[in-house]
């Protein structure tokens, strides 16, 4: 038996609306310029403090996986029980703003409110993540700020040095 389509109620739906307000502030490109232009010193492209803000700010994005996988878990111990619920029983157990599809041998596949699969279960594989389109996108405005500023501060870099060079005022030996 299968059973798709299955909207549901999540107690944190507050967080779900904050998620479409996302944008690249002035002063987070600002924070993204300042560590790429350590990072050009360095010769190092996406430094440690650059993939730690990414990940901070995807997570303002991201679905709670680890609760859906708690929640998802415990309903799985008893698939029978889940295919022959009703809605309500679901929207009880999993919650907004996630859809559930159930399959017969166990498969189960979690969508978040824009229909972006975000969790797949397969039976003697286990969870697998997927990103959303909303995280996607996070990561992308971030990638593609960190890349100008990153090569603007390569080319500052490199100039200088040839700028030394040319006057003779470079000394390898310094």
């Amino acid at each position: 038996m299968e059973i798709t389509g299955i909207k549901n109620t999540h107690p944190a739906a507050g967080k779900a609306s904050s998620k479409k307000g996302w944008k690249l502030t002035d002063s987070l490109r600002e924070k993204i310029t300042v560590l790429a232009k350590e990072d050009a010193a360095q010769n190092v492209y996406m430094g440690n403090q650059f993939l730690a803000l990414r990940k901070s700010e995807v997570a303002k994005v991201a679905p709670d996986r680890a609760a859906l996988i708690g929640r998802m878990n415990r309903a799985t111990a008893d698939m029978k029980q889940i295919e022959e619920a009703d809605r309500r029983w679901l929207c009880i157990l999993f919650g907004e703003p996630y859809e559930a599809e159930f399959q017969s041998g166990g498969g189960v596949h979690v969508y978040d409110e824009n229909g972006d699969e975000i969790l797949t279960y397969t039976a003697g594989v286990g969870w697998h993540e997927k990103e959303s389109k909303a995280e996607t996108e996070v990561h992308g405005a971030l990638k593609a700020a960190y890349y100008d500023a990153y090569h603007a501060a390569r080319q500052e870099i490199n100039s200088g040095i040839a700028g030394m060079k040319a006057q003779g005022g470079f000394d390898a030996r310094a």
